[in-house]
């Protein structure tokens, strides 16, 4: 049997893709967000969570359309949020805090900034 070329184009493509499904509410449901192609790496999609570009992410799907296989990311995303907000002192918003808490397989604690006070 002859096997049929693949119709994703191996230039572009080469890559880890993520994908997110995130949760409207209860009118619009949950659907996978429609991204850019360039946006749809590890990096952009880390980027973009804390700064709201997705309100309310449930899960993450990477793929690999030219090697041929797919996986689900959530937990690593959620430690690596969990990670950064940590490190970075951003302010998570509840919903990601929610997120983290519910998918992370590492404890997320923040420091707290302490004011101090001088000394006299």
């Amino acid at each position: 049997m002859r096997s049929a070329p693949s119709i994703v184009p191996s230039d572009r493509l080469d890559r880890d893709i993520y994908l997110v499904l995130e949760d409207f509410g209860a009118r619009a449901g949950c659907a996978w967000r429609e991204t850019d192609e360039a946006d749809t790496d590890r990096e952009t999609v880390l980027r973009d969570i804390p700064s709201e570009q997705y309100a309310y992410p449930l899960r993450f799907v990477v793929f690999n359309a030219v090697e041929g296989w797919s996986r689900d990311a959530t937990a690593e995303i959620a430690d690596e949020l969990a990670e950064r907000a940590a490190d970075d002192s951003y302010a998570a918003s509840p919903p990601l805090q929610a997120f983290i808490k519910a998918n992370a397989t590492r404890p997320f604690a923040v420091q707290l900034a302490l004011p101090l006070r001088e000394i006299a």
